[in-house]
């Protein structure tokens, strides 16, 4: 019987996500931005994707350490799985792999969720500061605006 990709699933995923799975993210961002598209479950997701992504990248170079390495580790486990072909469902199977792949990142968002508010805010920061980033509203894992 398959496992249900819930909150227990990915803190389990996280916690065997190693430095070289971290690098392969930061290494694969835009493979996994284009997994993020406007059709399909995983559209509510594509800001809190492309956030979780820069995240991971920033948190790579060096620039952003103020989220803690098991919060990067399951946003590195949730993006893996939607790229991985393999996971519990595969994703040759249309919608349904599609929805597998939209409720681990769900389960991810509520864990790490408060980290992320904390990296959006400091990447609106960095835009006041002369960066220029990406800093679109979002919504949040419970579909409210944040």
């Amino acid at each position: 019987m398959l496992r249900k990709p819930d909150v227990e699933y990915v803190r389990e995923g996280a916690e065997k996500v190693t430095d070289q799975d971290i690098e392969n993210v930061a290494d694969h961002a835009e493979d996994i931005r284009k997994q993020f598209s406007a059709r399909g479950p995983l559209k509510r997701f594509i800001e809190d994707g492309r956030m979780m992504t820069a995240l991971i990248k920033d948190w790579r170079a060096g620039s952003y350490r103020r989220a803690m390495r098991w919060t990067i580790a399951a946003a590195a486990f949730a993006l893996i799985y939607v790229i991985n072909p393999f996971d519990l469902v595969p994703d040759v199977l249309p919608f349904v792999g599609a929805v597998d792949d939209a409720a681990v990142i769900a389960a991810c968002l509520f864990l790490i969720e408060r980290d992320l508010f904390k990296y959006r805010d400091w990447k609106i920061n960095q835009a006041g500061s002369g960066t220029v980033v990406d800093v679109t509203p979002k919504l949040g894992a419970h579909g409210e605006h944040h």
